[in-house]
């Protein structure tokens, strides 16, 4: 079956393709998989679910997963254990030539090892500021100075970029100024755009050049910029991120069914059109059967040129196999050194 990628990311239920998600995954406006640790027993049953879902059309959809480390890593052995990425923050304040090249093996080995599963990429790295009073971002943030969480991430993409995978910055604007968690809240962040810009938005303006292949906005409220979460916002994906720093890239939603996003609309199909009409060229509905089925029944939406051809470099650039990627040195020598950190 031949179409064109679709707009709409959504998940699966268990280890194998059920019908049901054949014929979800089959519908014209899906475009993505995103798989959690449900979807997860083996090596052996996590490669053969990759190709199940790659197999259904052409173009293949994308897969992706969240797999940052720490609390956010869906697959366990025998993926190297990745411990949460505060660590390398902390290395850089007592040696930071050794914690940007650490950095730079982080994003490797996390890549690579996704890649020989076939996974085209990761929703990584968090460049929110960890100012102390975010739970949901707390030690998932770099740091908690921009300049430095800039440096190590530029160091943790080139790793990425290195083994054929592409990167996502989120939660754009920024989700570490406030205590509230958009999966389960509607956070409201109060401050001005001029320090929004000069803090939480530093580390996407310094990274769009070169570094920075996908944006995931925030489900936050900036009550002082604009009435609606940034995800939903046409002013903060196409005046600023699009116009004012300049991204070309692919722009994900955050998902839809999380509460951030409920103040649009209690209709999961006008949370996509608005998303969708903002500027977002993906977006993700998960752990939701009722609502990407509502999506995809009443979403009238004809991705542009323009987007399928942002999301279509998402596509991994090459793949591993597993067996002879864990005989490498390289392999062995990224084990060894994130193992120092766990």
């Amino acid at each position: 079956m031949i179409k064109t990628i679709g707009p709409v990311m959504l998940d699966i239920e268990g280890h194998e393709l059920t019908e049901e998600d054949k014929k979800l995954l089959r519908n014209p406006l899906t475009g993505g998989v995103i798989l959690f640790s449900r979807n997860f027993s083996s090596a052996e049953q996590l490669k053969m679910l990759v190709a199940s879902v790659k197999n259904l059309s052409q173009p293949e959809l994308l897969v992706a997963v969240d797999h940052e480390g720490g609390r956010v890593q869906r697959f366990k052995e025998p993926f190297t254990r990745i411990p949460a990425l505060n660590v390398l923050g902390k290395k850089y304040d007592s040696d930071p030539q050794t914690a940007l090249g650490h950095a730079r093996i982080f994003g490797w080995l996390t890549a690579i090892e996704l890649l020989a599963f076939n996974i085209d990429f990761s929703f990584t790295p968090v460049l929110d500021i960890d100012y102390g009073v975010s739970e949901v971002i707390g030690d998932r943030a770099f740091h908690h100075s921009p300049e430095v969480i800039t440096k190590i991430a530029a160091s943790y993409i080139d790793g990425l970029h290195e083994a054929g995978m592409a990167s996502t910055g989120k939660h754009f604007p920024g989700h570490g100024g406030v205590s509230a968690d958009s999966h389960t809240d509607i956070p409201l962040d109060e401050r001005e755009l001029d320090e929004l810009l000069q803090k939480d938005i530093l580390p996407f303006a310094k990274l769009i050049p070169g570094h920075l292949d996908a944006i995931m906005p925030a489900h936050v409220i900036y009550t002082k910029v604009k009435k609606e979460p940034a995800g939903f916002s046409t002013y903060w994906l196409k005046d600023i991120l699009r116009d004012k720093l300049g991204f070309k890239g692919v722009i994900f939603s955050d998902d839809l069914d999380m509460k951030g996003a409920s103040s649009i609309s209690d209709d999961y199909s006008e949370r996509a059109s608005v998303a969708l009409a903002a500027g977002c060229d993906m977006v993700l509905v998960c752990n939701n059967r009722d609502a990407a089925k509502q999506v995809l029944s009443r979403l009238d939406y004809k991705i542009t040129h323009e987007s399928a051809r942002h999301l279509l470099k998402m596509r991994a650039r090459e793949y591993y196999d597993w067996d002879t990627l864990i005989q490498t040195d390289a392999w062995k020598q990224a084990v060894k050194t994130v193992a120092e950190y766990n």
